[in-house]
């Protein structure tokens, strides 16, 4: 059996449910603590993969962290589960986005703008409320509903402040008339292992666990099934965490997870999560 490696800046419940599922299979793991490593761009494959083993799960938390990591990786001839293409692609909603429309994936209306009065004129498309979102981030952090003028004022004051260019570009979304929940399904390779709405806690719209919602089973219909698929092959597979909205037009699709949390999923009784990563992980390692 090769060695399966996993890459991590900080140890999450998902990273210890992986590494005991591994102790459980007999599987030798190999984890590694993306903020101390120092990596030598001239070092050999061997090399490489005698300290990260032949197939590497990466989960950093950081965008930009586990992209460069990814990289190096694949310099060497390290399989990556997700590559570098999956990464760069769903760890940018823009990128996200263009890519499941080219694909022919529902999304919610989007409108992309570069300064304050470009957002305004999103605004006089889309209407109050709007939502803003950061083009690059997670677990809802700087999400936004823009409910009037006064509120939008206010926080586009506070983007420029930050002075960083990821924050002055605008991404703009409709708010979808929808149930106080959204859908997440994990996907694995070319099957969706698990499904659930997330529904936002009291007092916030946002549905992130991360925030505080909670979960139930979410029933696998032909539609989200369907959706769910197409939406993981448009970014380019792997194991994902896609998550949808339901609209009065059907199912829309507002944003693939390259690096899948599934603590959630698993409270609502999804305990097959991480015995279904590390045997596609196994899977690959075997080819």
């Amino acid at each position: 059996m090769k060695n399966i490696g996993l890459v991590y800046d900080r140890i999450r419940f998902e990273e210890k449910a992986i590494i005991e599922k591994g102790k459980e299979k007999g599987l030798s793991i190999k984890p590694s603590d993306a903020k101390t490593l120092c990596l030598n761009v001239k070092s050999s494959n061997k090399e490489s993969k005698a300290i990260f083993g032949d197939v590497v799960l990466q989960r950093c938390i950081s965008y930009f962290r586990g992209l460069h990591v990814t990289a190096f990786l694949e310099s060497k001839g390290i399989d990556v589960i997700n590559s570098l293409s999956v990464a760069q692609i769903c760890g940018n909603k823009i990128l996200t986005t263009l890519a499941l429309i080219k694909a022919g994936v529902p999304t919610p209306d989007t409108l992309i703008a570069f300064s304050p009065e470009g957002v305004y004129e999103a605004i006089n498309k889309t209407g109050y409320p709007a939502v803003l979102k950061p083009i690059i981030g997670s677990w809802g952090r700087l999400v936004a509903l823009l409910k009037d003028k006064d509120t939008t004022d206010a926080i586009l004051e506070s983007r420029e402040l930050l002075n960083n260019p990821i924050y002055s570009i605008y991404y703009i979304q409709e708010m979808v008339n929808r149930p106080p929940r959204d859908i997440r399904a994990i996907v694995v390779g070319d099957r969706i292992i698990a499904s659930v709405y997330r529904y936002a806690p009291q007092e916030d719209w946002r549905t992130n666990v991360a925030r505080g919602g909670k979960t139930t089973p979410c029933p696998l219909t032909k539609e989200l099934e369907d959706i769910v698929l197409k939406a993981a092959d448009a970014v380019g597979g792997g194991i994902l965490g896609v998550d949808a909205l339901e609209s009065p037009n059907g199912i829309l699709v507002h944003e693939v997870n390259n690096t899948v949390e599934f603590k959630g999923a698993m409270a609502a009784g999804a305990t097959n999560i991480p015995d279904e990563i590390l045997d596609y992980a196994i899977g690959l390692a075997r080819r």
